[in-house]
C-alpha cells in the first residue's frame, strides 16, 4: 500500500511541475495581459465603483451582491493567504510575492471577464435563486454541454477532492504545534480531529447556498479584519525593515541565475502557483459564486469579483509576507503550518500562536464550505438526479476526512494539479467568449455616461441565448 501512495506521489510531483514549468505560467500572463489591455484596464480604471456596488441592496430572498463577494472571498481568503503564503516563500524565497501580485494584477481583468460572463448566462434555480458559472457559459454561449461537462469534472475534482482535502488537511496540522509533532503523528488526532471536521461540513454540504453565504459573509470579513489588523500591528513595529524588505522581494524576484537554475521551484513558478491558488483569477471558481449574485448589470458582479482578487492577493497575501519577513526567528526547515505558527509566535507570544491557530481553522472552515458551493452548483449541471446528488454530498464529507490524513506535498501537489487542469478549461472557454465580456462592459460604460444606474438587457448588445437578461 505505501509502495502505491509513494508512486501515486511521483506522479503527482512529476505532472505538477510539467503543468506549470511549461504551460500555466505563460498561459495565465497571456490571458491576464490579453484581457488588461482589451477591458482598458478594468482592474484599476472601475475600483471605486465596484465599491459603491457592493451598497447596493437586493431583495432579502436574493444573494447580494455583497454576500455573492463573500461567498467567493471564502474561498479565495483561506490558507492560501497564510500558510500558502509562507510555503511559497519557504520554496520560492522572497520573489515569490513579487510573481503573486502579478498573477492578481492582471488576473483582475481575467476575473471581471469570467465573472461577467456567469451573470450573463446564469440560470433561475426556484423562485429567487440562480445559479451558473463557466459550465453554464460554456453550454449556453458556446453551444456545448460536452465542453461544459469537461469543466464541470474539472472543477469538481479540483474543489471537492483537491482543495477540500488540503483546507482539511492544513486546518488539522493546526493542531501539530500543539500536541507536538511525535505525539501528532504516532496519536489519533488527526483521526479525531477529521471526524470532528466532516461532521461539521456535512452540517453546510447538506444545507444549500443559503446558509453557505450567511456563514462566509459573517465569518469572512470579521477575521479577515481581525487578521489585517495583527498585521499592521506587526508591520508598524518593524516599519523600519519595510524597505530592505520591498528590496528583497524585487531582488529575488528577478534572480535569474536562480531561475534558470532550477525553473521549476524558481520564484516566478512559486509565485504563480501560489497566486491562483489563492486568488484564483481566471480559474473558473469565482464565477459560479458571482452567477449567484441579483444585480441590474452583469458588468456590476465582474467589477465586484475583482475586487475580491485585490483583497485576497494585494492585501493579506502580502500583510502575511511581511510578518514572515519581519521574523526573527529561526525557520529553518520549517513549512507550511508549523512556519507561520513559529513566526506568530516569535511576533505576539502566546497570543499570535493562538490567533493564527483560530485564523487558520475559521479560514480553512469557510473555504471547505465555500468550495463545496462551487462544486455542487456543478455538480446540478451534470445531473439533477437526487439520490445521485446525495451521493456525491457523502463523497464530499468523505474527502474532508481523507485529507486530513494526508502529507503536505502530497495535498499541494495534487491540489495544484487539479487547478491546473481546471484553469487551462477555463482559459480556453473566456478566450473564446471574451468579446462578449467586452461587449457587456461597454454597455455599461454608454449607460454610465449617460447618468442612468445601468441596467442589462441582453438584446441591446445582440445576445439572444440568455434566460435572465430578456
Amino acid at each position: 500500500m505505501d509502495t502505491i501512495i509513494q508512486m501515486f506521489s511521483n506522479f503527482i510531483s512529476v505532472s505538477n511541475d510539467l503543468l506549470y514549468t511549461y504551460i500555466l505560467v505563460f498561459v495565465l500572463i497571456t490571458c491576464g495581459l490579453y484581457f488588461t489591455f482589451m477591458t482598458d484596464f478594468i482592474q484599476l480604471k472601475f475600483l471605486p465603483q465596484s465599491l459603491s456596488i457592493l451598497r447596493e441592496k437586493s431583495q432579502k430572498e436574493h444573494i447580494s451582491p455583497f454576500a455573492a463577494l463573500m461567498i467567493s472571498t471564502a474561498s479565495r481568503v483561506g490558507i492560501g493567504n497564510i500558510v500558502g503564503v509562507a510555503v511559497a516563500i519557504s520554496s520560492g524565497g522572497a520573489g515569490a510575492l513579487f510573481w503573486m501580485w502579478i498573477v492578481a494584477i492582471f488576473g483582475g481583468a481575467s476575473a471581471f471577464v469570467e465573472s461577467t460572463l456567469a451573470q450573463v448566462y446564469k440560470r433561475k434555480e426556484g423562485e429567487h435563486n440562480y445559479k451558473g458559472g463557466p459550465a453554464y457559459y460554456i453550454h449556453s454561449a458556446l453551444n456545448s454541454k460536452t465542453f461544459g461537462i469537461v469543466f464541470a469534472i474539472s472543477l469538481i475534482l479540483c474543489f471537492t477532492y483537491g482543495f477540500n482535502g488540503l483546507q482539511s488537511y492544513t486546518l488539522t496540522s493546526a493542531f501539530e504545534f500543539y500536541a507536538g509533532k511525535e505525539a501528532f503523528n504516532e496519536g489519533y488526532i488527526t483521526t479525531f480531529v477529521g471526524l470532528i471536521l466532516a461532521l461539521l461540513t456535512a452540517i453546510f454540504f447538506f444545507g444549500g447556498g443559503k446558509s453557505t453565504a450567511f456563514i462566509s459573509k459573517i465569518i469572512v470579513p470579521v477575521m479577515a479584519f481581525g487578521y489585517l489588523l495583527v498585521a499592521l500591528a506587526v508591520i508598524f513595529t518593524n516599519f523600519g525593515e519595510l524597505p530592505r524588505i520591498f528590496m528583497e522581494i524585487v531582488e529575488k524576484a528577478f534572480d535569474f541565475e536562480a531561475i534558470f537554475g532550477g525553473f521549476a521551484g524558481s520564484a516566478i513558478v512559486i509565485g504563480i502557483k501560489r497566486g491562483l491558488f489563492s486568488n484564483e483569477a481566471g480559474m473558473g471558481s469565482a464565477p459560479n459564486a458571482a452567477a449567484a449574485a441579483h444585480t441590474s448589470h452583469p458588468a456590476k458582479q465582474g467589477m465586484v469579483q475583482t475586487l475580491s482578487v485585490f483583497i485576497d492577493t494585494l492585501i493579506i497575501c502580502s500583510a502575511t509576507a511581511f510578518m514572515v519577513l519581519c521574523s526573527q526567528e529561526n525557520l529553518e526547515g520549517l513549512k507550511g503550518m508549523p512556519l507561520i505558527q513559529k513566526v506568530m509566535y516569535g511576533h505576539f507570544g502566546e497570543f499570535g500562536l493562538h490567533f493564527v491557530s483560530i485564523a487558520v481553522v475559521l479560514f480553512a472552515f469557510t473555504s471547505l464550505i465555500g468550495n463545496y458551493f462551487y462544486s455542487e452548483m456543478n455538480f446540478k449541471f451534470i445531473t439533477e438526479n437526487k439520490t445521485a446528488l446525495q451521493i456525491f454530498r457523502l463523497s464530499a464529507v468523505a474527502m474532508v476526512f481523507v485529507g486530513s490524513q494526508l502529507s503536505l506535498d502530497l495535498a499541494w501537489d495534487f491540489a495544484d494539479v487539479v487547478m491546473g487542469i481546471m484553469a487551462l478549461t477555463n482559459i480556453v472557454a473566456i478566450f473564446l467568449l471574451g468579446d462578449i465580456a467586452i461587449k457587456v462592459l461597454k454597455d455599461y460604460e454608454k449607460q454610465r455616461r449617460e447618468g442612468k444606474n445601468p441596467v442589462f438587457k441582453a438584446s441591446d448588445v445582440g445576445i439572444t441565448n440568455t434566460e435572465c437578461w430578456k
